[in-house]
């Protein structure tokens, strides 16, 4: 069993940088694939962030590239999203996701283990 819980979302400007962390639970942290989403009100849940166990690739949809950043680190079993330039837009519920597989990452489907999310609000 993986437990996941995330931390460090909040209210921020516009402009504003915040910094999610994911605490994994779990022998097996290391070999899991780790990935971020976020659901805005009345919305679908979105692929943010993803990177697999090694850490050396990761995986982003081409309208975040540059301003958001995941890694991993696996001796503290802590997965975390650096998130600059924030803008109003990016408000939402940012969860943490555990994948068992290495592909497909950009899918909810294909995550096996979820933590309950981290409120950010980015006021303008």
């Amino acid at each position: 069993q993986v437990q996941l819980v995330e931390s460090g979302g909040g209210l921020v400007q516009a402009g504003g940088s915040l910094r999610l962390s994911c605490a994994v639970s779990g022998r097996t942290f290391s070999t899991y694939a780790m990935g971020w989403f976020r659901q805005a009100p009345g919305k679908e849940r979105e692929f943010v962030a993803a990177i697999i166990w090694t850490g050396g690739s990761t995986n982003y949809p081409d309208s975040r590239k540059g301003r958001f950043t995941i890694s991993r680190d696996n001796t503290k079993n802590m997965v975390y999203l650096q998130m600059n330039n924030l803008k109003p837009e990016d408000t939402a519920v940012y969860f943490c996701a555990a994948s068992r597989g290495p592909t497909l990452l950009r899918l909810r489907a294909s995550y096996d283990y979820w933590g309950q999310g981290t409120q950010v609000t980015v006021s303008s």
